[in-house]
């Protein structure tokens, strides 16, 4: 990968605030026309890395560029080019949807377009009303609306659905691959995991502060386990004795049971061998990376307990 479609890099990223170690050493970036998503619970650091990229917080050591220039010295030349939807959005409460919009465009040099009428229908907003009567996925659209307006070269979701009906957060799912397949760069920081399996080309997996995986899904999931479903004509009550063999059940008349993906061709072999009758195998979802690096951080807190 060349220098020039790097477009975001972290490298050894830190943030103190006194004592606290709120994020221990941050390494990932994101290329030129990618979706990278940003996932992990609540209290990780996603929030926190955002604000040192928006040059909000001062890194307490480390190296962050957007660009090639350092976030926190060259804040404004970066913003230029960058676009932001925060999870939570507070507007001015006397001002309308539709000044608002304008307003947020002109902040940025830009203005009121075919493209953000567009989005407006799209995203099925009353512009008319004032920002005090509407709810927090009224207001979430607003922003929404001003940021997809903008031609950024990078834009910053940090859970942007947050408060949207599943038909809306479609249509931002769908306008997210567009930029995407227009050659912008997207760091999308949610936690709706199938809205960032669907759409991230890859992944950043971050947890108490530090990145516990990166990469793409398909290469993530051997860490994790597919799950197989079958029938057969032989019997198949030795199976437990395989050793790749887990969490063995039985559903109906059936098999259920699952797979550490490198042997998975074993596991195909061994079936094969006893006349398989129907078989469903199940790949390892991101929801199941995350749920075992999660049961793995619980089983850890148990431990010192």
């Amino acid at each position: 990968m060349t220098e020039d479609k790097t477009i975001l890099e972290i490298k050894n990223l830190k943030k103190n605030f006194g004592k606290f170690s709120a994020l221990k050493d941050i390494t990932f970036n994101v290329h030129r026309g990618e979706i990278f998503g940003f996932i992990g619970p609540n209290g990780a650091g996603k929030s926190t890395t955002i604000r040192v990229l928006l040059g909000i917080l001062k890194k307490s050591s480390g190296d962050v560029t957007i660009f090639g220039n350092d976030v926190w010295k060259d804040t404004v030349e970066i913003h230029k080019r960058l676009s932001y939807v925060p999870g939570d959005v507070f507007l001015w409460p006397n001002l309308t949807g539709g000044e608002i919009i304008d307003l947020f465009l002109k902040m940025n040099n830009n203005k009121h377009s075919s493209r953000t009428d567009e989005l407006i229908k799209k995203f099925d907003l009353d512009v008319t009303k004032k920002a005090r009567t509407y709810s927090k996925g009224n207001r979430q659209k607003v922003a929404l609306i001003a940021a997809l307006s903008t031609d950024a070269e990078l834009y910053i979701f940090d859970e942007p659905t947050s408060g949207l009906d599943p038909i809306m957060e479609e249509v931002f799912q769908q306008e997210v691959i567009d930029l995407k397949n227009s050659g912008k760069s997207i760091l999308l920081s949610s936690h709706i995991l199938s809205e960032v399996e669907r759409m991230c080309d890859r992944i950043g997996i971050i947890r108490e502060g530090k990145i516990i995986e990166t990469g793409t899904l398909d290469e993530m999931r051997h860490l994790t386990r597919s799950q197989i479903i079958v029938s057969t004509k032989k019997d198949l009550s030795e199976i437990s004795s395989n050793s790749y063999v887990h969490d063995l059940s039985k559903l109906d008349e059936k098999l259920r049971f699952t797979v550490d993906s490198d042997h998975l061709d074993e596991a195909m072999n061994y079936l094969a061998s006893k006349d398989i009758l129907t078989l469903q195998c199940t790949p390892p979802t991101l929801e199941d990376l995350f749920l075992r690096y999660y049961k793995d951080n619980a089983k850890e807190v148990v431990k010192h307990e």
